[in-house]
C-alpha cells in the first residue's frame, strides 16, 4: 500500500529521474505543483514540451539552440578567429556569464570515457576538425573541465588540432575533478585569462 494517490506517485517518481533530485525534493516539488492554480501548472507542463520538441543543436558548434544556427555563431559582433571547445552547453552558459570571451564555441556533447563506453567518435570532435581546417581560427581554446577523462579529451584534441592552429587551454583555478558549471565568474573569468598553449 502506498500513502501517496498513484498519479501523485507517479509524478514524484518522473521528478525524481531529475539530476540533483532525491526522494524528499521530489516530494516537495510534487506537493507545491498541486497547491499551484491549474494554469500555472500547464504553462510549466507546456514548457517542458515546448522546449523538448523544439530546443536542438546548432549545426555550427553544437550548442543549445532553437533555430539551426545558434545566436552566437550568427552575432556579428563575435570574434572569428577564436573558438573555445567545452565539453557541454552548461559550460558555454557558464563562460558567457564572465562575459570575457568574445569568440565563438564548440560544444563537444561530453569527454572521452572509455568506461562508460565513450570514444571519439561519440563526440562531436571530426566536425571540430573540419570546422579548424576550414575556418583556420588564430587559435582554439580548450576549456574542459580537468578530471582524468576531461585531460585525456584535452590531449586528444589538441594533438589532432596542432597541425592547423594554435591551441591552448584555459588556465585552472578549479579543483581536479571539478565542474566549470559550478565554477563562479570570477575563477573562470581569471582562467580564461591565464590560459597557455599546450605542450
Amino acid at each position: 500500500m502506498t500513502v501517496y494517490a498513484r498519479p501523485l506517485a507517479r509524478l514524484i517518481e518522473q521528478l525524481q529521474r531529475l539530476p540533483g533530485v532525491g526522494p524528499k525534493s521530489a516530494q516537495r516539488l510534487a506537493l507545491h505543483i498541486l497547491k499551484r492554480p491549474e494554469a500555472e501548472v500547464e504553462a510549466l507542463a507546456q514548457a517542458l514540451v515546448d522546449a523538448k520538441k523544439q530546443v536542438g543543436l546548432c549545426k555550427v558548434c553544437f550548442h543549445l539552440s532553437s533555430d539551426p544556427v545558434c545566436e552566437i555563431c550568427r552575432h556579428p559582433q563575435r570574434d572569428n578567429t577564436t573558438i573555445c571547445v567545452v565539453a557541454d552547453s552548461r559550460d558555454v552558459i557558464a563562460l558567457e556569464k564572465t562575459r570575457e570571451f568574445k569568440g565563438k564555441y564548440h560544444v563537444l556533447g561530453g569527454v572521452i570515457s572509455p568506461m562508460d563506453g565513450i570514444g571519439p567518435e561519440q563526440l562531436n570532435i571530426q566536425p571540430l576538425v573540419r570546422r579548424v581546417s576550414e575556418q583556420k581560427p588564430q587559435e582554439v581554446i580548450l576549456a574542459i573541465s580537468p578530471s582524468i577523462e576531461g585531460e585525456t579529451t584535452t590531449l586528444y584534441i589538441g594533438q589532432l588540432l596542432k597541425p592547423f592552429t594554435k591551441v591552448t587551454r584555459i588556465a585552472f583555478g578549479l579543483p581536479v575533478g571539478g565542474d566549470l558549471e559550478y565554477a563562479d565568474e570570477l575563477t573562470l573569468a581569471r582562467a580564461l585569462e591565464g590560459r597557455r598553449e599546450l605542450d
